[in-house]
């Protein structure tokens, strides 16, 4: 028997500010800032990367070469990114790490 398997998009997953709260918040527990611009982009795709970029003045192409697993989004562009979903980045005291 033949398996089937299908490409899995974590974006058909967030239709809902919680979803997209819930899961940027995960991305950004993890610390890692690659992984944080993939969620970005990930949510970006959700939202419709054309929107994010009609709503942060910043060219498609851009948000997508910016917002993968290889990119490094400058602050500019992930605050913009961020107040575009109607999020904001907030301080967390958490645990400090040696």
């Amino acid at each position: 028997m033949v398996e089937k398997i299908y490409d899995f998009d974590p974006a058909e997953m967030l239709d809902s500010d919680t979803a997209i709260e819930a899961f940027l918040a995960e991305a950004m527990e993890t610390g890692d800032a690659k992984f944080v611009a993939s969620a970005l982009g990930v949510v970006a795709r959700a939202k419709g990367m054309s929107h994010i970029a009609r709503k942060t003045g910043l060219a498609r192409e851009h948000l997508y070469t910016s917002l993968s697993e290889n990119g490094n989004p400058t602050l500019e562009t992930t605050l913009a990114v961020m107040k575009a979903f109607g999020f904001h980045l907030a301080p967390k005291h958490g645990a400090t790490q040696v």
